[in-house]
Order: C-alpha cells, then sequence, then structure tokens
C-alpha cells in the first residue's frame, strides 16, 4: 500500500487506467488529455504543441505526436518505475547507436519523462519520423525494398558487438527453448489453425543445428516498424530491442515483408547458407504463432500479419 500522498495519487491513476486493459492482462492507456499535462508540467517549452495519438500498430506502447517534429511514447504494460526507467535508457543507447550505424532514417532520442498525477510511469520523446508502415503500404512485391532491407541487415550486422552477447531472453538463441511457448500457442490455434501439420513443421525446426555466431541485430523488424516510401524502405522504428543473437534473428523480415521473387533476392544479397535462412524461417514461425491467437481480437492487423507469414512458411515447405 503506497504511504508517500504522490504514490497513493499514482497507484490511483493506474488502478482507473487498468480498467480499460487492451491487448495484455497488465496493460493500461493513457489519453491525449493526460499527455498535454504531462508535457506542460514537465517540458514547458513544448506546451503548445498540438497533441494527437498516432494510429500505431504497435504493442508495447502508446504513440502521441507533439507538433510535427516530435513524437512521446508511454509504455503501456505495468512494470516498477526503476524497471521502465531503465528500459527507455537502454531504448535510447540503442536508437542511439542504430542511428550512428545504419543509412535510413530512424527517430532520434530527445527527452525523457517522468510518471504525473494522471499517468504512473516514465515516459520517452524523440523525432517524428515521416512516413507510412509497411502494414499499409506493402512493399512485399517490391525488388527495391528487398535490397533495402538486405542493406539495413548488413549495415546492423556490422555493428561492433564490443563483448555483448545474446541475453537468454526472447528470439535469437537457442531454438527448443521456446517448447514451453509454442505448446501454448498450438493449443490456444486449435480453433485457427492446422495445428497438427504446424506442430510437424515446429518439430523440424527446433532439431536444426545451432547457429556459428552472433551479430548484432534489430529483433524486430514486423511490417509496423518499417516505414515505406514508393516501394522503397524509407525508415526503421522501434530500435529499442538492438542486442546480440543469431545472425538469423533479422531474416524473420524475409517471410512477414516479401514475396517469392524479393525474398529470394533478399537472400541472395545477404549470402544466407541453408543453415542460417532455415533458422530465419523457424523464427519466423515462433513469432507468427503467437500473433495469430494472441491478438485475434485485441489487434487484428498483427494477427492478420502472422497469419500471412504462417502462409508464406507453409507454402515454402510444400
Amino acid at each position: 500500500e503506497p504511504q508517500d500522498p504522490g504514490d497513493r495519487k499514482r497507484a490511483g491513476a493506474w488502478a482507473a487506467i487498468l480498467a480499460a486493459m487492451a491487448m495484455h492482462a497488465n496493460e493500461g492507456t493513457v489519453s491525449t488529455t493526460a499527455v498535454e499535462r504531462l508535457v506542460a508540467a514537465q517540458f514547458p517549452d513544448w506546451s503548445g504543441l498540438d497533441v494527437q495519438r498516432s494510429d500505431s500498430e504497435g504493442t508495447r506502447s502508446a504513440i502521441f505526436r507533439l507538433g510535427t517534429e516530435l513524437a512521446a511514447r508511454f509504455p503501456l504494460k505495468r512494470a516498477e518505475h526503476d524497471d521502465v526507467r531503465a528500459a527507455l535508457e537502454a531504448e535510447v543507447r540503442a536508437t542511439r547507436e542504430i542511428g550512428d550505424h545504419v543509412s535510413f532514417p530512424t527517430p532520434r532520442p530527445v527527452a525523457l519523462g517522468e510518471p504525473g498525477e494522471d499517468y504512473p510511469l516514465p515516459w520517452a520523446v524523440q523525432t517524428w519520423l515521416p512516413g507510412v508502415t509497411a502494414t499499409r503500404d506493402d512493399p512485399s512485391d517490391s525488388v527495391g525494398f528487398a535490397e533495402d532491407l538486405a542493406q539495413l541487415i548488413g549495415e546492423l550486422r556490422a555493428i561492433d558487438r564490443r563483448g555483448r552477447v545474446f541475453t537468454g531472453i526472447g528470439r535469437g538463441g537457442h531454438i527448443p527453448d521456446h517448447d514451453d511457448w509454442m505448446g501454448t500457442c498450438f493449443d490456444e490455434s486449435v480453433e485457427l489453425l492446422d495445428v497438427p501439420m504446424l506442430r510437424a513443421m515446429w518439430s523440424r525446426f527446433r532439431e536444426l543445428p545451432a547457429h556459428a555466431g552472433e551479430v548484432m541485430c534489430h529483433g524486430d523488424l514486423t511490417p509496423a516498424n518499417v516505414l515505406v516510401s514508393d516501394g522503397r524502405l524509407a525508415g526503421v522504428l522501434d530500435s529499442g530491442g538492438l542486442g546480440a543473437a543469431d545472425p538469423s534473428l533479422d531474416l524473420i523480415p524475409a517471410w512477414n515483408l516479401l514475396d517469392d521473387a524479393p525474398r529470394e533476392r533478399f537472400r541472395s544479397l545477404l549470402g544466407c547458407g541453408d543453415l542460417e535462412w532455415e533458422r530465419g524461417r523457424a523464427w519466423a514461425f515462433q513469432q507468427s504463432m503467437g500473433l495469430v491467437w494472441y491478438y485475434v481480437e485485441s489487434n487484428p492487423a498483427m494477427s492478420r500479419m502472422g497469419r500471412r507469414t504462417l502462409e508464406r512458411l507453409v507454402r515454402a515447405a510444400a
């Protein structure tokens, strides 16, 4: 039970937020009015800027535009203040590092905000990157986009690891470590997908040999995190997951973003051998199996992306 009046007020605000849960069991929301108050209180120089919620397909943060050049990101999942602050600070470092090493536009960190009366967590401000995400401007048949994507991944792989290694959390390490999660996905997908066939695919993926070494990866190159213009890659979003991992991890967009011919061009440019390519298919499979059932009601666009990716993987295996 919070004892400090400010803590009690924030706890009460969070309890009200939880009444509007959406994609995750421990998720809240944040209103435009709350954002306006937070900005005015903590960054008065921006208090006159127009605040508009961005219609994002993202699952971890609510995004608000501040005027024409800034964006504020508000984490939605409940967590301890210090943990959220540390995660945002890590995102700042990762976003700066990617921005310094890739040729494509990325948002730049601007400031970190603190909890307020209407929102109980730290939050972040970065530059607004104009463009349309690949969920709305489908680049799947563009060879030029595939070439840009291969260039981006090559530039990410060239970043010095500086001794960094895979943390053991999430995708990018030992494929069978995900057996329990996949079991949950299969159980939850019985009414949605051809589960026996998909179980058989996973049984083959989990037997693949280990990867030979680690490189720096973006880790979340989904359609919602890349911007498209005239069939080319126009920007890269949500770079806070930059880290050392299996090189195959960043091959996931070969399956969630590309059709057959562009995919072959992508593979050729990266020089992927058979094992690396198959492990990339395994990571794409693991991701998409979770998306279909988990977001089927709360985020239909993400669920559809999972289905589309699985369809491509199944066709490739036929």
